[in-house]
C-alpha cells in the first residue's frame, strides 16, 4: 500500500477548499484547537511511519484489505456489465467507518488527548469511535439524534458496552445535524483534551482533507483488485453518498483515471418531488451555503434556513454533502443520482437473495442505481459498488419494510417476555 503522495488529486488548496467549497468557519473558540488539528495532521501524513502504522494496524485490527467480490448472479440477472463490489462490510465493526476513526486514534495519541467525542447518524460511526477508544483506552462520548436512536438501537447498545457514554440529541429534528452541533458545543467547551473525531468527509478544514486521507484506502485497494481480477480499471464505480466519506474514499482511487466515472448516489427517500429525501446534488435542490464549519452545498430555504431531511437510511440523512464531492460534481468529473427507499428496499432483497450479500440500507442506494443501469453497458465492460457496510444493524428498519409475519411475531414474543 503506497503512502499518499504531497498533492494527490483529493487534496485541497492550502486554505482547505475545493474549488469554491470547504474552508473553515468556526467560533473564535475553535480557532486555536483547528489550528492544532492543521499542524498535528499536516505533521502525521508526512511522516512515512504514520501511514505504515496506520495500514500496519488495520491489516492486524481490522482486517484489511477488503476483498472485491465478483457477482455473477446479479450479472447474469441484469445482463450487461459485469458487477464487482468492494466489501467494506468486512472490515472490523462492519463499515468502512474504522477506517477513519482508527486513524484519527493514532492522530489522537500522537496529541496526547485522553477523550474523544464523535456524532453518529446510522450508528455506525459511533461504534467504530467507541471500538476505538476502547482499543487506545481512551474515553468516549456519543452524541445521537433522538430519532436515530430509535432506529439503530442494536447499535446504541454496542456503544455503551464498549464503555460509551451515549448522549441523546433530542433538539430540532432529532437526528444527523442536531448531533453535529451538540458535538461542535461539546469541543468547544472540552477542546484541552479532547479531539472530535468527526465521522464524514465534512466540517471545517482539516476534517474533510483527513478523512478523506484514511478512507483512501478503500480506492488504493480496489484499484489493484480490480485490475488483478478484470485486467483493467471498472467503467464505472458507484458508492452511497450522505456526507460522502466512503465515495471519497473509494473515488480516490480512480480520479485520475478520467476513463473511469464516478457515480454518488443520494437518498431519494420518498421522491424528489414530495420533499421528503436527502438528495443535495442529484435533485437540483442543494444550493451553496455555509453551515457547520464550511462551505458546500446544502438543502436550505431562499432565507438559508436548512430543511428537514428524510431516508430510510439513517446515515444518509444528512443537509450537506462533503466540499470534495460538491466540487467534483461541478467540474462534472462524478455524476450523482437519487434513488427512492422503494428502491432501495428493492436492490437490498435482489442482493441477499442472489449473492447471499447483506448490504447495509445506506450502501443499497448505490446498488439500485447500478442495478439500474447494468443492462445499458455491455458485457465487456464492469462496474464496481463499494458496499460501505453491513446491513445487520438494518434489521429492525428492513423488517418493517418488508413486512416479514415471522419477525413481527418474534418482537411480540420477546415484548411479552420482558413485560412479565
Amino acid at each position: 500500500m503506497t503512502i499518499p503522495t504531497e498533492r494527490p488529486s483529493w487534496a485541497p488548496g492550502s486554505d482547505g477548499y475545493y474549488g469554491e467549497f470547504g474552508g473553515s468557519f468556526t467560533p473564535e473558540v475553535l480557532h486555536e484547537t483547528l489550528a492544532e488539528l492543521r499542524g498535528a495532521f499536516d505533521e502525521a501524513w508526512r511522516d512515512p511511519e504514520f501511514w505504515n502504522s496506520y495500514v500496519s494496524m488495520m491489516a492486524s485490527y481490522a482486517g484489511r484489505p477488503t476483498p472485491v467480490t465478483y457477482c455473477e448472479n446479479l450479472t447474469r440477472r441484469f445482463g450487461g456489465a459485469r458487477i464487482y463490489v468492494k466489501r467494506e462490510d468486512l472490515n472490523h465493526t462492519g463499515a468502512h467507518k474504522a477506517n477513519n476513526v482508527m486513524g484519527q486514534g493514532l492522530l489522537v495519541q500522537r496529541m496526547g488527548k485522553k477523550r474523544v467525542i464523535a456524532e453518529t447518524g446510522a450508528g455506525q460511526h459511533g461504534v467504530a469511535t467507541a471500538t476505538m477508544a476502547a482499543r487506545l483506552g481512551l474515553e468516549c462520548t456519543i452524541y445521537m439524534g433522538e430519532e436515530d436512536i430509535a432506529r439503530q438501537h442494536p447499535n446504541v447498545f454496542w456503544m455503551k458496552q464498549l464503555g460509551a457514554e451515549v448522549v441523546a440529541v433530542t433538539e430540532g429534528t432529532r437526528t444527523l445535524k442536531d448531533a453535529v452541533n451538540a458535538c461542535l458545543r461539546d469541543w468547544a467547551e472540552s477542546m484541552d483534551d479532547t479531539h472530535y473525531v468527526l465521522g464524514t468527509a465534512c466540517g471545517p478544514h482539516p476534517f474533510p482533507q483527513m478523512v478523506t486521507y484514511f478512507q483512501s484506502i478503500i480506492g488504493q485497494e480496489a484499484r489493484v483488485q480490480m485490475q488483478a481480477l478484470t485486467g483493467g480499471l471498472p467503467n464505472r464505480v458507484y458508492a452511497c453518498v450522505g456526507g460522502g466519506s466512503n465515495a471519497s474514499g473509494i473515488f480516490a482511487g480512480f480520479l485520475d483515471d478520467p476513463e473511469v466515472e464516478l457515480i454518488g448516489v443520494e437518498a431519494g427517500g420518498k421522491g424528489i418531488e414530495t420533499g421528503q429525501h436527502a438528495s443535495r446534488l442529484a435533485g437540483g435542490q442543494g444550493r451553496p451555503g455555509i453551515a457547520q464549519g464550511y462551505k458546500t452545498v446544502f438543502l436550505q430555504n431562499d432565507e438559508g434556513v436548512m430543511q428537514d431531511t428524510y431516508s430510510v437510511a439513517a446515515g444518509l440523512d444528512y443537509i450537506g454533502i462533503g466540499p470534495l464531492l460538491a466540487d467534483l460534481h461541478q467540474r462534472g468529473r462524478a455524476r450523482f443520482e437519487s434513488v427512492t427507499d422503494a428502491e432501495v428496499v428493492a436492490a437490498l432483497r435482489l442482493t441477499i437473495q442472489n449473492e447471499g450479500i447483506i448490504p447495509a440500507l445506506e450502501s443499497s442506494h448505490a446498488f439500485a442505481a447500478a442495478f439500474r443501469e447494468a443492462s445499458s453497458l455491455s458485457s465487456d465492460q464492469t462496474i464496481l459498488i463499494n458496499q460501505s457496510g453491513r446491513g445487520d444493524k438494518d434489521i429492525f428498519t428492513v423488517a418493517d419494510a418488508l413486512d416479514d409475519d415471522d419477525w413481527k411475531s418474534f418482537i411480540r414474543r420477546k415484548s411479552a417476555e420482558y413485560g412479565e
